[in-house]
């Protein structure tokens, strides 16, 4: 079901997207930006069932019309998913699934909607190959762009469409929402939601995963004993952790936060303000041999590491480069 009253928070992009499906005004092009898991695609997916929704109802999409039950169900002729075949979205798939056929008016809606997941995939070539289309669309033309790294798509292209920034949302919010939504205890919720920084798709797989716990703990291990690890350890770990790619960046995330706990207990001493509060002993000790510098440069290599991911590098290469940050 598609409505904007389950969406959890983001009510300024809930209210911008409610009042251009009432008053018939939407933008031409629209990128959503924010990490993976905070909500994109709902949203999207939502604002193209209330656009081409045929209820009479003020708040639309009504979930119940002919519109709203073939989005569901994935077979609305007029909301495309330009999903990608390989690692890239490349010219030929912008091409002929949205420059070639938006020409064509609509079969029975009133848009003809574009949804592009992981927009951030579409090299320069792809990009400006939808730029034409972007600046000259047909007035029933919509383009919307999902993207975890605003920073890989054109200047050309985000100056062309509105952009709508997804925000974390508060740890209570998500945890409220985990114990109404989800069977599990308030402690496990609380946890979850500790961990996903406001991020509830985030939080979600945390509460789903039977070895959540498995990697969490895996992860300490690994950064409480980094510093006594040779390279022939720090290879095998690396290549545990690559028979688990689908979940590497939950990896990284943890340890991340790990060494945020790290800085933050460095500057406050306050025990309170740490996720992993059970760790204290670690993170004081951690606080005390790291300077802030080097703690800055600890954190910059997780997100390099997760961004020469995203960009297809070598993974052992990659890991390595962040490990060699944690020892030295």
């Amino acid at each position: 079901m598609f409505l904007f009253s389950e969406i959890m928070g983001h009510e300024d992009i809930k209210e911008h997207m409610q009042m251009a499906i009432r008053g018939d005004m939407p933008f031409h092009a629209y990128i959503f930006h924010g990490e993976v898991g905070c909500g994109k695609e709902t949203m999207a997916k939502t604002f193209a069932a209330g656009l081409q929704c045929m209820s009479d109802e003020f708040d639309r999409p009504c979930g119940k019309c002919a519109s709203c039950k073939q989005l569901m169900s994935g077979n609305q002729p007029d909301v495309v998913f330009v999903n990608r075949e390989l690692s890239s979205i490349g010219v030929d798939d912008i091409r002929e699934k949205i420059n070639d056929s938006i020409a064509i008016k609509p079969f029975s809606s009133p848009y003809k909607i574009y949804i592009v997941p992981e927009a951030e995939r579409m090299p320069e070539a792809a990009q400006n190959a939808l730029l034409k289309t972007i600046e000259e669309p047909p007035e029933y033309g919509i383009i919307i762009l999902l993207t975890s790294n605003i920073d890989a798509l054109l200047p050309t292209i985000q100056s062309r469409c509105l952009r709508m920034e997804f925000r974390p949302l508060s740890t209570a919010a998500v945890e409220k929402y985990l114990i109404d939504n989800y069977n599990v205890a308030d402690y496990r919720a609380r946890m979850s939601a500790l961990f996903a920084q406001g991020n509830l798709g985030k939080a979600i797989r945390y509460i789903e995963s039977e070895d959540f716990e498995e990697k969490k703990d895996k992860v300490l291990k690994i950064l409480k004993n980094v510093h006594t690890m040779d390279v022939s350890e720090m290879l095998d770990i690396i290549k545990e952790i690559g028979e688990d790619k689908d979940n590497v960046k939950d990896y990284i995330d943890l340890m991340a936060l790990w060494y945020r706990d790290v800085l933050l207990f460095k500057a406050t001493k306050n025990l309170n303000h740490l996720t992993f509060q059970s760790e204290y002993s670690a993170i004081s000790s951690e606080a005390n041999q790291r300077d802030y510098e080097k703690i800055e440069e600890i954190l910059l290599a997780f997100d390099k590491a997760k961004l020469r991911l995203r960009a297809n590098v070598n993974f052992e290469v990659a890991m390595e480069l962040m490990f060699l940050a944690l020892k030295q």
